[in-house]
């Protein structure tokens, strides 16, 4: 399909960019041009014009293309993990780890919140309905946690000896959620593909919440990281058991169908006055 084809290319230019910038090597202090300390971030602008470069390597026409073949659903999808990409990618590239995971969970949330209002949208089974309204309520309370701690938080001016570590393991754990989330979305069946889809996209806030704990100081960023593992972690438990439940259903459907279609052993064949098993003895005798 050619949506995965534009995401895988975007999982792609996720590790290649952070990895590369990662190789390189970290400069020392006596070494490095004068920076002021009030001086916002670079990185914001630096992976803008990243993205905005992958985004021209497809072409207009591709784009319409893309569109023109996918389920309004599927658009929907898209759309939502562009933009959460785009927000993320700008957070990874922070030097503050503390700083960095904020930025980036800000983005996953705003894309966790996008996903559910497209459940509420195109699906119909109460058990993920619900689920995406809890998703909506607990991580908009995180967003507005994360917006304000954000405002008087900025980025370091300078890498810390921990920043190109920490950029890696984001970078790893994007990477495999972009993966999985492009297949899962593109399920036909819309409660089935935001439970396939939301599923990697948990699991990686996880992970996630877990570099944080590795590698960030700030307390509040830390206890609001412990927070997103206890809770997500339930949900995640929770999307694997009702896939599981109607992969299970979905199987022993076939399984009845498959009965249903094998010719039952005929009456007569049992008969032991049928002529034919009269002969079939005789012969025996």
């Amino acid at each position: 399909m050619i949506a995965s084809h534009r995401f895988a290319l975007l999982a792609t230019s996720i590790s290649a960019a952070l990895l590369l910038s990662a190789c390189q090597p970290a400069a020392e202090n006596n070494q490095s041009m004068p920076v002021e300390e009030s001086t916002p971030p670079v990185n914001d602008v630096t992976h803008a014009e990243h993205d905005s470069i992958g985004d021209e390597a497809l072409t207009d026409s591709e784009s319409v293309t893309d569109e023109s073949q996918m389920t309004d659903m599927l658009r929907d999808y898209t759309r939502s993990m562009t933009r959460m990409h785009d927000e993320m990618m700008i957070g990874m590239g922070y030097n503050d780890p503390d700083t960095a995971f904020a930025k980036g969970m800000l983005g996953h949330h705003r894309g966790a919140v996008d996903m559910a209002k497209i459940e509420l949208k195109y699906g119909t089974d109460e058990a993920m309905r619900q689920l995406a309204q809890d998703v909506i309520t607990a991580q908009q309370a995180e967003i507005d946690v994360l917006n304000k701690w954000l405002a008087s938080h900025p980025d370091a001016a300078k890498p810390k000896p921990n920043t190109v570590a920490m950029q890696q393991a984001y970078a790893k754990s994007m990477e495999n959620m972009h993966g999985e989330m492009t297949l899962g979305v593109a399920d036909p069946v819309p409660d089935m593909a935001f439970a396939r889809g939301m599923l990697p996209h948990h699991i990686a806030a996880v992970d996630m919440a877990k570099v944080q704990l590795e590698y960030g100081t700030d307390e509040e960023m830390r206890q609001l990281a412990q927070d997103v593992i206890d809770t997500q972690q339930t949900e995640i438990d929770v999307m694997k058991n009702w896939i599981a439940a109607l992969e299970a259903a979905s199987s022993n459907e076939d399984s009845s169908s498959v009965d249903e279609n094998i010719a039952p052993e005929t009456t007569d064949n049992k008969n032991p006055d049928n002529p034919d098993n009269l002969d079939n003895r005789a012969k025996e005798q």
